[in-house]
């Protein structure tokens, strides 16, 4: 496929509705009557981290700037898919929530006609962090809808901790599933390039995460990372070796963070820099200098609140492959079918698997998984995996 949904992994459910709507949407520009529900003006779209909620949502939006329904080749579909169109404002949380100022600042501007004369698209990702002052103006502007303002929304679920209650019943849920391995392998050999083998592999190891298994896939230092987090079980001999294995863990997640937003903020700082007349010798630039010293501070500030957020996601994929981990063991103490998670790690599954009750599998489970929840309720990062650590030494 080379439309706008060729990277949507194994939700053609998700994409049948889509497309439907894209045309109705269509046919509304063109000033049509469309059968009520057939496109709405504010839309849900959920699913597990991984499954591919801003993907859908941005191909989504790249179909209703579309003439052709999202072909993947016009020049709307390129700016929409490449973050540039006019009329596609994205809220992307540049640390843990969504100030309402900034909220208000952008239904004001998706209140406005479309310049190309088709929709404005207010595209929320990871909606689940909106402030609950950011929600209620997000609420106000979903309640009375400019007629051609398109609100596109992604959040884990339709649950309450997710997403307002009020806020869910006026929008149309979407909801995507974890993709299998055979689709995302798929994506990888058919869009990358990855080989059919090595494709197959990663879509395993990123248990149903897209984004992951890429990485995983063309990244040698995503592979190493990945490698000194399962090899943590074996070094966990005593109460000192834990907190050693904690504090590599940390570390492991932490260069993997700033690894993915180093270039990012680099580029930013540069050019807010030229933006601001660094380098300048005319007579007010000394002046000129002082003055920008606090927006300096600001974008410094949103990109250590960013960087934050990039930590605590990286710790959370080093989490799950600790959780695949144990729950290969676990699989194979109960002499389970299922296909192994880690396959690449099956020697060292098989080991543990010989030395632990299933009893004792399951607890390091848990543990694991009760660190990421500890970690969710605002635990610190660093205490919640030395006490996982601990537990996992204790069996």
């Amino acid at each position: 496929m080379s439309d706008v949904w060729a990277d949507l992994a194994g939700q053609d459910d998700a994409v049948v509705t889509l497309r439907r709507a894209a045309l109705a949407a269509d046919a509304i520009v063109r000033g049509e009557q469309v059968p009520a529900g057939a496109m709405t003006h504010a839309w849900l779209f959920t699913g597990p981290p991984g499954s591919g909620r801003s993907v859908a949502a941005r191909s989504f939006a790249a179909a209703l700037q579309c003439a052709a329904g999202g072909c993947g080749v016009c020049p709307a579909c390129h700016t929409v898919l490449g973050g540039t169109h006019a009329d596609v404002r994205f809220v992307v949380p540049e640390g843990l929530s969504i100030a309402v100022s900034e909220m208000r600042a952008l239904v004001l501007r998706a209140a406005s006609s479309p310049t190309q004369g088709r929709w404005q698209v207010l595209l929320v990702e990871d909606a689940d962090r909106l402030t609950e002052a950011a929600g209620n103006a997000l609420l106000k502007a979903i309640e009375e809808p400019p007629p051609r303002t398109v609100f596109l929304l992604c959040t884990p679920s339709t649950h309450p901790d997710d997403i307002s209650v009020t806020i869910r019943s006026r929008c149309r849920v979407v909801a995507l599933g974890t993709p299998n391995i055979e689709s995302i392998a798929r994506v990888l050999v058919e869009r990358d390039g990855i080989a059919p083998a090595e494709a197959q592999w990663a879509a395993a190891a990123a248990q149903g995460h897209v984004g992951r298994a890429r990485r995983l896939a063309r990244d040698p230092e995503a592979r190493a990372r990945r490698e000194q987090v399962l090899g943590l079980p074996r070094k966990l001999t005593n109460v000192s070796a834990a907190f050693d294995a904690a504090a590599t863990l940390i570390a492991a997640s932490e260069a993997e963070a700033a690894a993915s937003v180093a270039e990012l903020s680099a580029k930013e700082k540069a050019e807010l820099e030229t933006a601001l007349g660094a380098g300048g010798t005319g007579k007010g630039s000394a002046g000129a200098a002082r003055g920008t010293a606090g927006i300096l501070k600001d974008l410094e500030r949103r990109q250590k609140s960013r960087a934050t957020r990039a930590q605590r996601d990286a710790l959370d994929r080093a989490l799950m492959d600790l959780a695949g981990l144990y729950r290969d063991v676990l699989a194979l103490t109960l002499r389970s079918p299922a296909r192994p998670i880690h396959a690449d790690r099956a020697e060292l599954a098989r080991a543990a698997a010989d030395r632990w009750t299933p009893e004792s599998t399951l607890r390091r489970l848990e543990a694991v998984l009760a660190c990421r929840d500890a970690i969710d309720a605002n635990v610190k990062p660093r205490i919640a995996v030395e006490s996982m650590m601990l537990s996992l030494w204790q069996g």
